[in-house]
């Protein structure tokens, strides 16, 4: 008997050891840590149960059946991270670059099962060289099992995909089927296609990092909504997005006392919104001061920055926030932004998140390269998650709301539960100056000073329509607020509304205007 126990403790320790010791000190001179390690950091201490360390590869062709590693390149299991359970993949780069073998996916899809069937969340964490060429087909059978897999699991489990290493060609489409993707500046990338493929077909050179690196991803294409300098921050970070979100789409976030009062006013609000309608002003302060602890976890901060959306709590409950950045671009929508914020939207729909959406947006963003990008089916993206949602939806309207812009922006009109207005906002079909053009153009042609004349009735149209409480008469407002009250009345609104039963009309799938 002690010798089989000793055989067994021998056979694990040379699994643990992955592809030995020199390739587990190049990931290190890498500035990356091994695929255990990284379960180590992300899971709660002691808690990762690792699942078929022994399987291997069963392939017989190009020499492989003389080269076998227990485990096979991923390692994979289920812990917890702040006592809740989570299921987790990590590709080893150590064994066979990390490539993807037949026997690897099946590792793979058996936990992606498991947290389905249980509901708890996924965790992938990337670091590969490929699809394994050796198997051929049956590797690119396996990328497509767990791509299979991705899909179902969508809304029905929280997937997160850490990127901390190569991750390309169709490895990509798993990552881009999960809710969240994290990335390490200047040790990971995503493409499809490599730098040098790119240079042989378009005569282009471009480095890995240009063409798919965490920055590129993180700041021009969307396609990760995070980045962090090190493997120890993004696993860090990673451990607090899991803290926001529930395990799965038939429970709510849990609660988490913050100790900070409900009913804390915030009396520099009143002064955050310049006299001067053009001047801008960021978003972000006033966010900060509303939620719980002032704090806020972005989500994609480089990308699309006329628009912001991420996680905070209120009063210890989660919630997801969407808010235009007067900063940049006024805070106008346009196609990037639009998608940025109808996808978290809808994760959030997904996973009982009450949304509170802060309005401050002058209409959409005009030119003809927003028009022949697709605008209009862009932008009713953002109107489509916005109506779809039957979480709590609370929104206050901080300065401006023109246009259809201010119909998109979860307004009432959009089953918002709670829509509230700061006194000083102005909600119109456009800004006072350019409806006064189009109203009274006849009389500002033909008065002896039509500038004077312009402003003047600039200022009676913003008088008698671009405020409050013309929508307020309508009902379309509820209540017009104080600025310094803003985090209270949004909290007694989330728990007013804590409890909501809305469902839509059966169906078996929407189609969103892609």
């Amino acid at each position: 008997m002690w010798e089989i126990i000793d055989e067994l403790d021998r056979l694990r320790a040379q699994a643990r050891l992955g592809g030995g010791v020199e390739r587990i000190k190049a990931q290190h001179r890498r500035g990356k840590l091994t695929a255990r390690e990284r379960l180590e950091v992300l899971m709660d201490p002691g808690s990762f149960e690792e699942l078929d360390m022994f399987v291997e590869h069963n392939c017989a062709d190009f020499g492989m059946q003389d080269s076998h590693v227990a485990g096979d390149g991923v390692v994979t299991g289920f812990g917890t991270v702040h006592g809740r359970r989570v299921f987790a993949f990590s590709q080893d780069f150590t064994v066979f670059g990390g490539s993807l073998s037949e026997s690897n996916a099946r590792k793979i899809c058996k936990i992606m099962d498991m947290a389905v069937h249980v509901g708890a969340p996924v965790i992938g964490i990337n670091d590969s060289g490929g699809a394994r060429i050796q198997e051929g087909v049956a590797s690119l059978a396996g990328y497509a099992e767990v791509f299979q897999r991705n899909v179902l699991a969508s809304g029905v489990v929280p997937q997160i995909s850490a990127i901390m290493g190569p991750c390309a060609g169709g490895a990509v489409y798993s990552p881009a089927l999960t809710d969240f993707i994290l990335m390490v500046k200047d040790t990971s990338y995503m493409f499809l296609t490599g730098p040098e493929v790119v240079k042989t077909v378009t005569h282009e050179e471009v480095t890995a990092e240009q063409l798919g690196g965490a920055v590129t991803h993180a700041t021009r294409s969307g396609v990760a909504d995070f980045a962090f300098d090190n493997d120890l921050n993004l696993l860090k970070q990673l451990r607090r997005l899991l803290s926001f979100l529930p395990s799965n789409n038939r429970a709510a976030p849990e609660r988490i006392a913050t100790g900070d009062d409900p009913r804390r006013q915030e009396h520099s609000l009143d002064t955050l919104v310049p006299d001067d309608p053009l001047r801008p002003y960021d978003m972000k302060e006033l966010i900060e001061k509303v939620v719980d602890n002032y704090d806020f976890m972005e989500v994609q901060s480089g990308y699309a920055k006329n628009i912001v959306v991420g996680f905070a709590r209120m009063d210890g409950h989660t919630v997801g926030i969407v808010a235009n950045q007067p900063l940049v671009l006024a805070g106008c929508l346009d196609i990037a932004s639009s998608v940025k914020a109808a996808r978290f939207v809808r994760f959030c729909d997904c996973f009982n998140i009450p949304l509170v959406t802060f309005v401050d947006v002058p209409g959409f963003l005009p030119g003809l390269q927003q028009e022949l990008g697709g605008i209009i089916k862009h932008g009713a993206k953002l109107l489509f998650a916005f109506a779809e949602a039957t979480v709590p939806k609370v929104t206050v309207i901080i300065r401006k709301a023109y246009g259809g812009a201010y119909d998109v922006m979860s307004s009432k009109h959009l089953r918002g539960d709670l829509n509230y207005a700061w006194p000083n906002a102005e909600i119109a079909v456009m800004g006072p100056k350019g409806a006064a053009e189009i109203i009274f153009r006849n009389e500002i042609r033909s008065a002896d000073d039509p500038e004077g004349k312009l402003k003047e009735v600039s200022a009676a149209y913003a008088a008698n329509f671009a405020n409050p409480f013309i929508a307020a008469r309508k009902g379309f407002i509820d209540d017009v607020i104080m600025p310094h009250d803003t985090r209270f009345r949004v909290i007694r609104g989330l728990q007013t509304m804590m409890g909501k039963q809305l469902s839509n009309p059966w169906k078996k799938h929407d189609n969103l205007p892609l």
